[in-house]
């Protein structure tokens, strides 16, 4: 069993997570409302990655003997200016998510927890990949300027990706 603060920090976690969800598959539907398929594409896939991610947090609490405890998911935005700025922000939150990891890797050290110190990591090595996406599509769009056909072209590369393919050129 995990202490009380682990518990509810992991359970702050679960509900970051949740709201990522929540966050992407918002963006997905303003990229469906803008005709882009492929960036909603592309953002419900990752919406529904980070449900994944929301339930491996569930599971790991119940796992070590803890209980989950859900909270209200915040309200996401709804409104971009375009698709730079959803990317830039889903940039900023993957940056947001990190940091929460980072910090409860932290606090599983402080407290000398292995379990779930060892459960975190693989979180770790995720966001690396997922800020590294993010930024990678972001300068794509900064290299693509105000190109009507390099939108075109971005919007039908993002549309090729699939759940659980590693996103290597994307």
């Amino acid at each position: 069993m995990i202490s009380a603060k682990m518990t509810d920090a992991l359970n702050k976690q679960l509900n970051k997570e949740l709201y990522s969800a929540y966050l992407y598959l918002a963006m997905s539907a303003y990229f469906e409302d803008k005709n882009l398929k492929g960036m909603a594409r592309w953002m419900r896939v990752q919406a529904d990655e980070e449900h994944i991610h929301g339930m491996k947090f569930f599971d790991f609490i119940q796992k070590v003997g803890s209980r989950v405890k859900l909270e209200q998911i915040q309200q996401p935005g709804f409104e971009w200016s375009g698709p730079v700025e959803v990317f830039q922000e889903a940039f900023e939150h993957e940056q947001f998510i990190t940091k929460s990891i980072n910090e409860l890797v932290d606090l599983a050290m402080q407290e000398r927890d292995h379990a779930t110190s060892t459960f975190l990591h693989w979180f770790v090595d995720e966001q690396v990949e997922e800020e590294a996406i993010a930024s990678d599509i972001v300068q794509k769009f900064n290299l693509i300027g105000d190109s009507k056909g390099g939108l075109f072209m971005l919007d039908r590369e993002l549309g090729s990706r699939i759940m659980g393919a590693a996103p290597n050129n994307v």
